[in-house]
C-alpha cells in the first residue's frame, strides 16, 4: 500500500523529547515501513525515518527561533500534499484539521486523526461541514463532545516493544513529566510529593505562551521546596527514559478532558506505575490496581503514594504488551486503511455498473 503520513511541524519525527503526536507518527511510519508498505512522510527536516521524507521547513518549528508564523509552514506543507497525492493510496493527516477543505478534491483517500482537545462551538461546525471526511479518535472519551462526527474508529496509541527501559527496582521519588500548563496542574503534584512525602523530579517544557504560567505560580513553589522539588527542564533522549524507569511512580493530577496522556504508556512500558485523576481518557487507559491507581483530589493521591508499593511493575509492563504496542496500533490503522480502499473500490464498480446499464 503506497501510504502518505502528515504530521505537524512543530517538532521533528520523532522529537526530542515533548511531542505526542509526533511520537505517534514516527511509531507509525516504521511499523509500516518495517511491514513492506510505501510510506512517505511530510514533516521538518530534521525528522529521522526509513520511509521516504519530503522536508517542510529545515527543523521543527518550536525549535527554530527565526519562526514566528507557524500556520504559513503548514500550509505550504498542504499543498506539497496536494501536488502529490496522486502517488498515494492513502493520505493520513495528524494535528489541526486545516487540510480538510482540500481533502475533497484529493484523487486518494484521507482519514483524520484528531489529536487534541474538541469542543462543540469549534469542532461542530466544522465537522458539520465536512461530514464526509473519516475521523479516528485517540479514546472514546475524545469523542464526547461531538459523538455524532464520522468517526471511523477510536485507535489507542502504541509504542515499539523495545521503546523504553523496564526497571523492577525503581528509585524513590515522583515523577511529573510532559508540558508545564495549568490544566496538567504541576502545582498539585508538588503538593501530592509534599504531602507524601516523597522527592520530586519535574521534568516539564515551557512553551511560550505558559511562561507567565510558571514564573507566577510554580517557580514561588519550586524556590519554597529547593532541595525537596528537582525542576530538570525538558529531558529527552535516554535521560527520559532512565527518569521514568527509576520513579517510584508517574503523577498525573490532571484537571482537564486529557484526549489520551501518551506519557501513561511510556511509565506503563517502564514498569512505573501511574498515579492520575479520573478525568478524560484515564478510565481507558489505566487498569486501577494493576498500571496504576486512579484516585479523585490530592487527599486520596496522597494515599496512593503510600500504596504504590503494592503494584507489581511486571504487572504494569505486561499491561502495555497487551494493550499499547505499536504493533497494535498499526494493526488498527491499517484495518481502516483498507476498510476506506475497499469502500472506495465497491463505489468505482457500482459506478460502472451504472453506466453500462445505461448504455
Amino acid at each position: 500500500m503506497r501510504i502518505a503520513q502528515v504530521a505537524p511541524l512543530y517538532e521533528s519525527v520523532p522529537p526530542y523529547a515533548y511531542g505526542a503526536t509526533e511520537r505517534v507518527v514516527s511509531y507509525l511510519t516504521e511499523e509500516l515501513v518495517r511491514r513492506g508498505h510505501d510510506v512517505t512522510l511530510f514533516a521538518s527536516g530534521d525528522s529521522r525515518t526509513l520511509a521516504r521524507l519530503v522536508p517542510i521547513c529545515e527543523r521543527g518549528l518550536w525549535r527554530d527561533a527565526r519562526v514566528w508564523d507557524t500556520l504559513t509552514h503548514h500550509l505550504r506543507q498542504l499543498d506539497q500534499v496536494a501536488r502529490n497525492a496522486g502517488q498515494f493510496d492513502v493520505v493520513h493527516f495528524h494535528g489541526d484539521p486545516l487540510h480538510l477543505p482540500l481533502t475533497r478534491s484529493m484523487s486518494c483517500d484521507s482519514l483524520t486523526t484528531l489529536h487534541g482537545r474538541l469542543l462543540p462551538s469549534d469542532h461542530g461546525p466544522l465537522f458539520r461541514e465536512f461530514a464526509e471526511a473519516p475521523l479516528v479518535s485517540i479514546s472514546d472519551d475524545q469523542r464526547g463532545p461531538i459523538p455524532w462526527a464520522n468517526w471511523q474508529t477510536t485507535v489507542h496509541h502504541g509504542l515499539p516493544l523495545d521503546e523504553m527501559t523496564y526497571e523492577e527496582k525503581p528509585g524513590e521519588y515522583l515523577l511529573f513529566l510532559g508540558r508545564m500548563m495549568p490544566e496538567k496542574r504541576p502545582d498539585l503534584a508538588i503538593e501530592i510529593a509534599r504531602r507524601a512525602g516523597l522527592p520530586l523530579k519535574m521534568a516539564a517544557k515551557i512553551h511560550p505562551g505558559e511562561r507567565d504560567y510558571f514564573w507566577l505560580q510554580i517557580e514561588p513553589l519550586l524556590r519554597e521546596c529547593r532541595g525537596f522539588v528537582e525542576y530538570l527542564g525538558e529531558v529527552g533522549g535516554s535521560a527520559r527514559k532512565e527518569l521514568i524507569a527509576n520513579a517510584r511512580a508517574l503523577l498525573f493530577p490532571i484537571e482537564w478532558q486529557e484526549p489520551f496522556g501518551m506519557v501513561m504508556i511510556e511509565a506503563m512500558a517502564s514498569g512505573t506505575p501511574v498515579i492520575a485523576f479520573s478525568r478524560g481518557a484515564v478510565p481507558e487507559v489505566l487498569e486501577h490496581g494493576i498500571s496504576g491507581l486512579i484516585v479523585d483530589g490530592v487527599d486520596e493521591a496522597v494515599g496512593a503514594v503510600a500504596n504504590i508499593g503494592d503494584l507489581d511493575r511486571a504487572g504494569c509492563r505486561r499491561e502495555f504488551e497487551q494493550r499499547f504496542t505499536a504493533a497494535r496500533m498499526t494493526d488498527d490503522y491499517l484495518a481502516v486503511y483498507d476498510r476506506l480502499l475497499a469502500a472506495r473500490t465497491a463505489s468505482a464498480q457500482e459506478l460502472e455498473r451504472l453506466r453500462l446499464m445505461a448504455r
